[in-house]
């Protein structure tokens, strides 16, 4: 089994690149939709969450208040870490039910947003990184997200910074152009990579680290 680590802060486009690796043929573990997951009503994570930051982050149906309970954290790194601590061990038993489900010759593709703040990187055989300069992400979460500039630069502090994930990656997805660029970028890794380290793994000869980087304007070769 290969196992990826994918991430990229956001707007950088991951969800992009996750989707298109799901239709090439990998597995999908998505983080994010693991921690919607565990903190459903009724689940004992919920509950956690209630517990640390009061009744008041519950919709008038018992659903958790997204965009109330972000406000929280976002402008507070402690409270942030409170959150972190109840829900990534939550999301991580999940993920790992999961990946224990995968078969020997199967590629695994963990989506992970906060890989390279909660130290993950070495779980991996590659980590990918989905990458765009700050400037166009802002322009991203104003267009499409509607935030405000203040906002959108909130959200990019409370992550690692552009040098920190690329400084992690094995590869990186240059999402500064189209999205056509994009993925093709992300059908060359599959072809050319992610699939022979794959076979190379399930057939015993390892699949080793090896750092590089993949972009439209620079795909990755047979031989890389």
């Amino acid at each position: 089994m290969l196992k990826i680590g994918l991430t990229g802060g956001i707007a950088s486009g991951k969800s992009l690149v996750a989707s298109r690796l799901r239709e090439l043929g990998a597995i999908l573990v998505d983080a994010d939709h693991l921690a919607r997951e565990v903190v459903k009503p009724g689940t004992p994570g919920l509950a956690r969450v209630v517990d640390a930051f009061g009744p008041g982050i519950l919709d008038s149906q018992g659903k958790l208040d997204r965009p109330k309970l972000g406000a929280i954290v976002f402008k507070d790194p402690s409270q942030r870490e409170v959150l972190n601590g109840i829900v990534h061990p939550l999301v991580r038993e999940a993920a790992a039910a999961m990946v224990a489900k995968a078969g020997p010759e199967d590629i695994v593709v963990q989506d992970i947003p906060l890989l390279v703040e909660t130290g993950q990187g070495r779980n991996f055989h590659l980590v990918v990184v989905v990458d765009a300069p700050d400037d166009i992400r802002i322009q991203r979460m104003v267009e499409f997200r509607r935030m405000t500039t203040e906002e959108a630069m909130a959200r990019m502090a409370s992550q690692a910074t552009r040098a920190e994930r690329n400084a992690a990656a094995d590869v990186v997805l240059d999402n500064s152009g189209t999205r056509e660029q994009l993925l093709a970028a992300v059908d060359t890794l599959w072809e050319h990579r992610l699939v022979p380290l794959a076979n190379s793994l399930y057939h015993s000869s390892g699949a080793p680290r090896d750092n590089g980087s993949v972009s439209p304007h620079n795909p990755i070769t047979p031989s890389g």
